[in-house]
Order: C-alpha cells, then structure tokens, then sequence
C-alpha cells in the first residue's frame, strides 16, 4: 500500500494512478513532488518525468523537501535537449528524452529507471510523478496521448508502482478531460481556495 498522508488522507494499492488536476497555480507540482519525496523518507523509489522544468531544477525543488543524494531518486527531462542543449549524457541520475513529443523515447527512459529501482536494487515501492500532460497535449493529438498513456500506466500498474499525473484542467475541453480521465484509478483535484481532494472509481 501507498500511504499518501500528511499530504492527502488516503491509502492506495500498489498499481494504482492517479491524475492530480487543477488550474494553474493550484499547487499540483508541489503536491506531486511532496508525495514522492514523503516515499523517499520510507525508502520508496522515485522517478520525475518532467516536461517543463530542467533536470537540474526538479532535483533543486526536491533537495528542499529530502535528502535524496543516496536514496533512489530519478528524473527523465524532456526539456533540456529540446532547449538546444545537446551534450547531456544519461546518467543513474538523470536521463534524457529529445522533447515531450518523443513519447517513444520518455517511455524507455522511464522502463529503464524502474528496472534499475525495482529488477536490478530490489526496490518493491516506487513512485512516478509526471508534469505535465498539458505539454504532451500540446505537441501531440489526444489519440497519440491516451495511447502512450495507457501503456505508461500499464507499466506502473504491472511493477505495483504509484503514478501521479499533473493536468491543468483549464487548458482542455471536457471531452479531453473526460477522454483521459477513463485510464485513472482516481483523481485528486486541487484548487485555489481549498484543500486537495481525492475520488477514486465511481465514487
């Protein structure tokens, strides 16, 4: 089980995923980054797959909430060689994917970290964030979105991992949301004025 407090008053099984929604400045980020850095502290795995800020800034943020230096914590930066950045070399650390449109390419940077965490170093629990999928949205068509989605959240739920998922509900039409929304398990939706909420299945 993921035990999902202090940050939400919710347990979840292992394969489970989860989309955090919201306007922007709503804090889904943060809430992301501080649910992986809590399983940090229990000896979890973590993975980032950002495809808004740079590698070196999500290890910046994180370093805030946890020492991660010898712990199992990962990041696949879709940013840095899309900015023109062109000799960075994959690391244990950090790998890199040529731009959010190379789904192809996140995606096995993304199966080579969990099978270094959780085949190679014995690490049951891990935790994937991903911010955001309004940029996938953004470069790709929904269809080639939701398809690569649905094997990203095949592969959590076949290793019993977490997968958090970022989305600005204010850059999309309903049935975008609503086409997305069908591969999660529950969402957790965040706002202005109030604390984040989670629902999970019909409820």
């Amino acid at each position: 089980m993921y035990d999902l407090t202090p940050n939400l008053d919710v347990t979840v099984d292992p394969g489970t995923n989860l989309l955090i929604r919201g306007p922007p400045l709503t804090g889904k980020r943060a809430l992301a980054l501080d649910i992986l850095a809590d399983g940090t502290t229990q000896g979890n795995g973590a993975i980032v797959v950002t495809t808004k800020d740079n590698a070196d800034r999500v290890l910046a943020d994180y370093e805030k909430r946890v020492a991660y230096e010898a712990r199992p914590v990962a990041v696949v930066d879709c940013v840095t060689r899309q900015q023109g950045v062109s000799d960075v070399r994959d690391d244990e650390r950090i790998k890199y994917a040529s731009s959010p449109v190379d789904m192809t390419g996140i995606g096995i940077k993304l199966s080579e970290f969990l099978q270094a965490f959780y085949q190679d170093r014995g690490i049951e629990q891990n935790r994937i964030m991903v911010n955001s999928l309004s940029t996938l949205l953004m470069y790709s068509d929904l269809q080639t979105v939701f398809r690569f989605l649905h094997v990203f959240t095949g592969r959590i739920q076949s290793v019993d991992a977490l997968g958090l998922f970022c989305i600005d509900s204010s850059a999309h039409d309903d049935q975008t949301l609503n086409t997305l929304t069908q591969l999660f398990d529950g969402i957790i939706t965040t706002s202005e004025d109030a604390e984040p909420t989670a629902r999970f299945g019909s409820s």
